[in-house]
């Protein structure tokens, strides 16, 4: 699974209802509003690198109220679950 995490500002007042449009997107697991520079943050996820390309260019981009987006793909996924799989093989 590749993940991607996609930075987005929207135009003031519309956040609530370019969340939903964005969540709906196939292959988008979740979206947050958040503070700071952006507005929201998706969370993609997908099983190969072009359905990215074709996720943020294609169908986010697309969303009415848009002003910007920045795409961070993922390399590796590290999670708590994670490091106690990698202690619990010294038991």
């Amino acid at each position: 699974m590749i993940a991607a995490v996609v930075l987005i500002r929207t135009q003031p007042g519309d956040i609530p209802e370019i969340a939903r449009r964005i969540a709906s997107v196939e292959g988008v697991a979740e979206v947050y509003s958040v503070s700071g520079e952006y507005d929201l943050v998706a969370i993609v996820r997908v099983a190969e690198y072009e359905r990215i390309a074709q996720i943020v260019t294609e169908e986010i981009a697309r969303v009415p109220g848009l002003e910007r987006t920045y795409t961070l793909t993922a390399f590796r996924v590290y999670s708590k679950q994670d490091a106690e799989a990698a202690w619990d093989m010294f038991d």
